[in-house]
Formats: structure tokens, sequence, C-alpha cells
């Protein structure tokens, strides 16, 4: 009968019960072997004499929580991110004013990342963000960090461990034109 699949094709009534490969050996030679019987993983047997482990009402240990990604960091939770000698954190922050430079230094001094966004600061004034910059650049340059430019709008300073990766481009002969965008 060919295979057809817009029929449904009839059950046979009744099928015969397939065995496994021991049930069948047990079956053909009674004498010889006995299957064992299927004890629960809670069940103890005859033998033994421990009891199943009772359920306790306290939770179990968990590995330690990891700081969650949020905007807005707790003052405990900054705490113990300044208190992390060995982990590189990589912060986004707004240059807003010339007082926040203080804390992006410290924030290097660490050894995080961070990726400073200056166009709040910008729109006050742009001759406060070049001062920023060249403090910033300074003071990187003093700590042998590296600085860079992210487009428009962001900087990235990095402290002295971490180095950003500078495509070379070939330096043109002296007599030669720079292409330009017109």
């Amino acid at each position: 009968m060919p295979f057809n699949l817009f029929r449904k094709n009839k059950q046979p009534e009744q099928e015969k019960p397939t065995m496994t490969p021991q049930e069948e050996s047990v079956k053909s030679n009674p004498e010889e072997s006995q299957p064992e019987p299927v004890i629960a993983p809670h069940e103890t047997t005859p033998e033994t004499t421990e009891s199943p482990p009772e359920p306790t009402s306290e939770p179990e240990a968990s590995a330690p929580e990891q700081p969650q990604p949020t905007d807005k960091l707790t003052d405990e939770q900054n705490q113990e991110i300044e208190q992390s000698p060995n982990k590189t954190y990589l912060k986004a922050m707004p240059l807003k004013e010339l007082a926040d430079l203080e804390n992006i230094k410290n924030e290097v001094t660490n050894g995080n990342i961070i990726i400073l966004k200056v166009v709040p600061l910008a729109t006050k004034s742009i001759d406060d963000v070049k001062n920023a910059v060249n403090e910033l650049f300074l003071f990187t340059e003093s700590i042998g960090g590296d600085i860079a430019r992210l487009g428009e709008e962001r900087i990235v300073i990095c402290p002295k461990t971490v180095r950003i990766w500078r495509e070379k481009t070939p330096k043109p002969a002296s007599n030669e034109k720079l292409p330009t965008a017109a």
C-alpha cells in the first residue's frame, strides 16, 4: 500500500507490546538472571540504614550577586566598585560642568575606562569643552593612559593598563594633494 500524506492509515487494533533486550533474556532464561528492583532516588534499600536527606527551610547559598546593569548606581554599589582593585569597569558619564573633571580623573586613576559625553557642557560653553578636553588629555598623558575621540559627542579615556586601537593610515607624500570631501 503506497504512503499517502493526506489519508490517515488505520492503526492495527492491538499491537504486540515490545520488550527490551533485558526482558527478552529474562523470559528466555528465567533461572539465569533476575531483574534488579528499581529504586527511586529518594528511597533507600533495605541494606542501608541512612535516612533520606530532610528538606531544609533555609535557602541554599548562591553565588555572590553581580552588579545589576542600571543607569544609576546606589552609593553602596559605587563604593563596592571603587574598592575592587582587580576589576576594570567601563563607565559612561556626562560632562555637565568643569567640576566633574576631578571625579573623572579619580575613576581613571582607579583603573576604570570612561566614555565621556561632552554635549551637556557643549550646550553651555564650547570654550569650557576645549579646556576640559585639554586638561583631560594632559592628565591622561601624565598617568600613561590613552584618550581618543568617539564621534562628535564622546571621548573615551583609558587607564595605563588599556590601549585604544587606532587604524594606521599611510602618510601621503609631501608633494601629493590630500583628498578633499568635494
